[in-house]
This record gives structure tokens, C-alpha cells and sequence, in this order.
């Protein structure tokens, strides 16, 4: 599946790019998390109904669509290490920013989770540019196992917050510590990522020399906009899930807010299960067969959550809906980077139209959850995973000799 054309990197370099990257999905999902586990407690603070609750948290998806499109330049210029580390820093200024501000108002709270946003949709596409580096020095996918590293870092940010509102502790001291725990972190481990382009034999880049593919170009790419369109369905999914779950599960099947945080807990479980035994799974099926099975699980995931007529049967549904939430998104990222030169450019389109679904979703859910309740509105998601299965022969790779020809 992928060509051998960086053979001369050192072991132990590829060894430390791995790791490092891991840490940087890890470290992105754990601040992402750690954040969706106290919406319920930030909406109880400063009194916000489902539609006002929606607008606030699209300050996230404003954030990070002003971040995507000029993230492909950004990282084509100075590199996925440089851009992570710059990134992780505004990050953590951004949910410290949302965490004292949840004790003085609304305006605070926009403010930082527009620069949540923003860090977080640059981040995504440096840290997911360095996946698919990786994954071509490896020659084997590994992109779904760097997402799940994203998933457990969710898992274990949803799980510390069940613990921190069972303990009763502050949101803003939570978040807080969060933020300086994540900065800390990846900026360490970011300094370790491999050169996004040619490596000489000694290791050291040579992206001087390597094409530049702009991202408007990549923008006129037929194949890169169904990508992105499919990416769009199941981060709708996957989105959603992390914001609505909890307060689904609270306020449409009556659980407690322990509760409630552990079915977004389960819900981001599965996921990290599906991503983790993914690559597998993958090479053995083929990305379009496995990505349309999982479609129809998350299918009928959403379905048995929303309709289940008790909390258990609701929680087994969270299951089905983040197994089937998987595998859409690395395997969007690993079809837009099949072709190293154009890697940086078209993860940063298929990156924007993705992150379409952060900015729609929190609205959408909101204002329909005013109408026909919050958990009802869920059903919204079946529709788009539908979609989903229609298009996903675009995410078929490349042909290994012709890498910049479209697939048909």
C-alpha cells in the first residue's frame, strides 16, 4: 500500500517520530475531553438553555475553521513540529482562558474557546501531516492507531472528569491544570517529529527541496473534496457524540451527571477499541469495505441511543455509535496524504470541510434539541453516516506508480 521511498531514516528516529506523535494525539484528545466533560457543569454556571449552549460551544468550530485553511501553508512552511508546538502553547492559553472565564461569563468563555478552536484545527493538520510521514517511513497503515491515540486520550480525560465532578471539584481548577499538564507535554515530545519531507541518509530534512503544492490547487481536486465531504460525516458523528452525549444521556434518559459523563466515557471507549485494531483491519479489507460496515454501525448505534427505552440499552447504543465513529477520520487523513508532495495541502482542504461539521453540528443539535429534544435531534447523524457509505469509494488509495493520478 505504501511506497518505500524514505528507507535510509534511522530506526530510532522513526521509533522517536512515532512516539512523539502519539503523544501529540494523546495530548490533543485529553485537552478536548477534559473540556467536553464540564459542558454540563459550564452550561449550569452561566444558565444556558440547548440553543444558547449551541452557539457558545460554536466558538470552538469558528476557531478552528479560521485555523484550517491557512494551516496547509503554515505547515508546508515551517513544519508539523514547529506548528504543533506553537499550537499546544495557544491551546493551553485557550482552555485556561475558558476555565476562569466560566466564573465571570459568556464573553470569556467565546473568547477562549475560540482559541481552543483555532490552536486545536492547526494542530490537528500538523499532527496528522506527521502521521502520514510516519506511516510511509513504517510502510503499513498506522494512522487509525495514531486516532486512537487521540480516542484514549479522550477516554482518560472523560474518566478524570467523572472524578473531578463526583468530587465536586472546580471547573476552572480542573481545566486549568489540564492545560498546563498538556502544554508541557507535547512541546517536549513535538521537538522529536521527523522532517515532513525527503530525509537524507543521515536522517536530517532536505524540505527545502521538495515541492509546493498550494492549497488552492488541492481545493480544484475533485477527489480531495469527496474526501473532505466524507471526512465532514463522521466528524459530524464523532463531534456531535462529544458534545451532546453527556447531556443527551442526563437530560433525555434521566441519569445522573456521573452518569451521563460515563456514557460519553463508553462512547469515546469504543472508538479508542476501534482504532486501535483498525490498521489491521484495514489492510486486510480495504479502506472503502471497512469504513462502509462501520458507517452502518454507527447507524444503528445512534438509532439505539436515541430510541432505547432505558439507560443500559442507551449506553450499548453509545458503544455502537463510537466503534462506528472510528475509523472516518484517519482514514480521510491517510487518503489525503497518499502522496507525500501533496500531503500538507490536501490534509488542510479535506481538514477544513471536515471541521464543517464542529462548526454546524453544536447549532444544529442546539436549535433542533429546542424543538424536539436534545436526544430526538441525535438522529441527524444517522442521516450523514448514510452519506457517508455512499461516498467512500473516494478514500480508495492511489495507485502506488501513478501517486498524484485521481482513483476513478
Amino acid at each position: 500500500m505504501f511506497e518505500n521511498m524514505f528507507t535510509t531514516a534511522k530506526p530510532e528516529t522513526v521509533r522517536a517520530a512515532t512516539t512523539a506523535t502519539y503523544v501529540a494525539f494523546i495530548g490533543s484528545g485529553f485537552a478536548f475531553a477534559s473540556w467536553a466533560a464540564r459542558i454540563p457543569q459550564v452550561r449550569d454556571q452561566l444558565g444556558l438553555d440547548p440553543a444558547a449552549l449551541g452557539l457558545v460551544l460554536l466558538a470552538i468550530a469558528a476557531g478552528s475553521l479560521l485555523a484550517l485553511p491557512l494551516s496547509g501553508p503554515v505547515v508546508t512552511r515551517i513544519g508539523s513540529s514547529r506548528t504543533v508546538m506553537a499550537m499546544a502553547v495557544l491551546l493551553g492559553v485557550g482552555l485556561t482562558t475558558a476555565a476562569l472565564g466560566s466564573l465571570a461569563g459568556v464573553v470569556p468563555v467565546v473568547i477562549g474557546l475560540f482559541l481552543l478552536g483555532f490552536a486545536n484545527g492547526a494542530w490537528d493538520v500538523g499532527m496528522n501531516v506527521q502521521g502520514t510521514v510516519v506511516e510511509r517511513r513504517l510502510g503499513r497503515s498506522i494512522m487509525s492507531r495514531f486516532h486512537a491515540g487521540f480516542s484514549l486520550g479522550t477516554v482518560a480525560g472523560a474518566l478524570l472528569g467523572a472524578v473531578m465532578v463526583a468530587l465536586h471539584v472546580p471547573v476552572a481548577a480542573h481545566l486549568t491544570g489540564v492545560a498546563v499538564l498538556v502544554v508541557a507535554a507535547v512541546v517536549h515530545q513535538a521537538r522529536l517529529f521527523i522532517a515532513d519531507h525527503d530525509l537524507d541518509d543521515t536522517g536530517a530534512g532536505t524540505s527545502e527541496t521538495a515541492p509546493r503544492v498550494s492549497a488552492l490547487a488541492a481545493w480544484k481536486e475533485p477527489r480531495t473534496l469527496l474526501i473532505g465531504v466524507f471526512v465532514l460525516a463522521f466528524a459530524f458523528t464523532e463531534g456531535v457524540g462529544n458534545d451532546w452525549i453527556s447531556i443527551a444521556a442526563i437530560d433525555g434518559h434521566h441519569v445522573s451527571p456521573a452518569l451521563g459523563t460515563l456514557a460519553f466515557a463508553g462512547f469515546l471507549t469504543a472508538m479508542t477499541i476501534g482504532r486501535w485494531y483498525g490498521p489491521a483491519v484495514l489492510d486486510r479489507h480495504g479502506r472503502t469495505t471497512v469504513v462502509r460496515v462501520l458507517a452502518l454501525i454507527g447507524t444503528a448505534g445512534v438509532a439505539l441511543f436515541v430510541f432505547a427505552p432505558n439507560p443500559a440499552l442507551a449506553y450499548a447504543g453509545a458503544l455502537l455509535w463510537g466503534l462506528g465513529a472510528s475509523l472516518g477520520f484517519p482514514v480521510g487523513m491517510s487518503a489525503g496524504g497518499d502522496d507525500p508532495a501533496r500531503a500538507a495541502a490536501r490534509v488542510s482542504v479535506i481538514a477544513s470541510i471536515g471541521y464543517c461539521a464542529f462548526l454546524a453540528g453544536p447549532p444544529v443539535i442546539g436549535f433542533l434539541g429546542d424543538r424536539i429534544t436534545v436526544l430526538r435531534a441525535l438522529i441527524v447523524v444517522a442521516a450523514l453516516l448514510g452519506l457517508a457509505a455512499l461516498i467512500a469509494a473516494a478514500v480508495r488509495p492511489l495507485p502506488p506508480a501513478e501517486p498524484t493520478v485521481e482513483s476513478p
